[in-house]
């Protein structure tokens, strides 16, 4: 999404998990204190279990990246027996050479680590089913180009920082993000900034601030009520 992407480095953050460096903008996809801790922490604990009700969810994450929203996502509702619609955006997806080199499912089983690969191996644009009660579709797009034809419960806003694609954080993106969600939807980003607050106010959501993981002191969560 946003500008053309270049080289892109393994980094070891600090839980010993992955994460991608882009070094032109000088930019990480997750948090150095912790790839895997960050991502459970905003989009599983604050979005995900905020359905702890729902035995069925529809998600919309922007955008794919490493795919470790996904997986964690896959792995929570395997354990929770949720049924999950997951869409995920992304403009430039991870190489196999980066892919291979991920650690998110090293301490799992071989049939769990096999599940991480397809979810990057399966076809864009078609729903594929990874489990049962796990059907993913990964659409290769930007998020400005993306027609959104769907409703759904939750959305993982995870673009790179406002500063690095400010037009991904425009208030005319979030009233867009706004309208496909169903009533009692929510909308989850580690972004804390001011503006990124009151534009989500200003597309109708209910916005709190909360608190980020390691590293980070708050984070925004809005509610479609």
């Amino acid at each position: 999404m946003g500008d053309i992407i270049y080289d892109r480095e393994i980094i070891i953050t600090e839980d010993g998990s992955c994460t991608l460096f882009v070094p032109e903008i000088n930019e990480h996809y997750h948090s150095i204190h912790g790839a895997i801790q960050e991502s459970n922490h905003i989009f599983i604990d604050y979005g995900f279990n905020y359905f702890k009700n729902k035995k069925s969810l529809s998600i919309l994450d922007i955008g794919l990246g490493t795919g470790l929203n996904a997986f964690l996502t896959y792995l929570n509702a395997k354990n929770n027996n949720v049924s999950v619609n997951y869409v995920a955006i992304e403009k430039y997806p991870i190489t196999t050479v980066e892919l291979d080199k991920l650690n998110y499912s090293k301490d799992h089983t071989i049939i769990i680590q096999n599940i991480f690969k397809d979810i990057h191996n399966s076809n864009w644009s078609s729903s594929y089913y990874i489990d049962i009660f796990f059907k993913i579709r990964k659409v290769k797009t930007d998020l400005l180009d993306y027609l959104f034809k769907e409703k759904f419960d939750l959305i993982y806003f995870d673009a790179f920082s406002p500063n690095i694609q400010p037009k991904l954080w425009a208030l005319e993106v979030f009233s867009n993000l706004f309208d496909t969600l169903n009533i009692g939807g929510v909308l989850v980003t580690y972004s804390a900034k001011g503006q990124v607050r009151r534009d989500m106010q200003s597309a109708g959501f209910n916005v709190e601030r909360l608190p980020g993981p390691p590293g980070k002191r708050e984070m925004l969560r809005g509610v479609k009520l």
